[in-house]
């Protein structure tokens, strides 16, 4: 579990593919006595689980899954990673909670400046935008923004100069393809309020519905 507070920009130093899956090394200035292998570290927002470490680096597997629904496999040598190891329980939690499991991948549709702050508007399946409120939370290659507004199709977020130099939001312009985790208690409600049999995404609270179980 993270909190979307990134602690470090990394560097990708080595990309290695092996089918639909792969192993990468990651260059950080997180000092590698911290380090312990096993553990967890979100590489723009993907829970990766540490293989090996040393000489100012570490590496991870990448599943296929991982892979597949982020952008982690666009990610070319020399490319800057948002870097956060998990979260203790001693931590504050300065974000929210985020899982580094990757819901999909959103498209940045606009960026401009608004007044001290940088605007993004960015594009997600419509099938997510159920997970998002406004003033809610959303992880975007693993970092906790605030969503200042909500449509069927995107949604936008602020981002403050501090978060902006410390992130590889720096770097991201329209036609940039982010990693999105949206809020993980929002999903849970949904599953606990959804009737035994209905699928997800789908429309639960129907006439049929209503009229079958008595409220009508």
């Amino acid at each position: 579990m993270f909190t979307g507070l990134i602690e470090d920009l990394g560097t990708l130093r080595r990309f290695a593919r092996s089918g639909d899956s792969g192993r990468i090394t990651v260059a950080t200035a997180i000092p590698m006595e911290q380090i312990v292998m096993g553990e967890s570290i979100a590489v723009n927002g993907v829970c990766l689980t540490v293989v090996a470490f040393g000489d100012g680096s570490f590496t991870a597997d990448v599943s296929p899954e991982s892979l597949g629904r982020t952008n982690l496999g666009q990610l070319n040598t020399g490319a800057r990673v948002n870097l956060e190891r998990a979260l203790r329980l001693s931590d504050r939690l300065g974000g929210h909670l985020v899982s580094g499991h990757v819901d999909a991948l959103g498209v940045i549709a606009e960026r401009r400046q608004d007044q001290n702050a940088v605007r993004f508007t960015i594009e997600m399946p419509p099938s997510q935008m159920r997970y998002l409120v406004e003033k809610g939370s959303v992880a975007v290659d693993g970092i906790s923004l605030t969503v200042n507004a909500v449509t069927d199709s995107s949604f936008a977020v602020a981002v403050i100069p501090h978060s902006l130099a410390r992130t590889t939001l720096q770097w991201c312009e329209a036609g940039s393809r982010v990693n999105i985790e949206t809020d993980i208690l929002g999903k849970y409600v949904e599953r606990l309020l959804r009737p035994a049999g209905a699928l997800p995404g789908k429309p639960d609270l129907t006439l049929d519905f209503l009229a079958k179980n008595g409220f009508l």
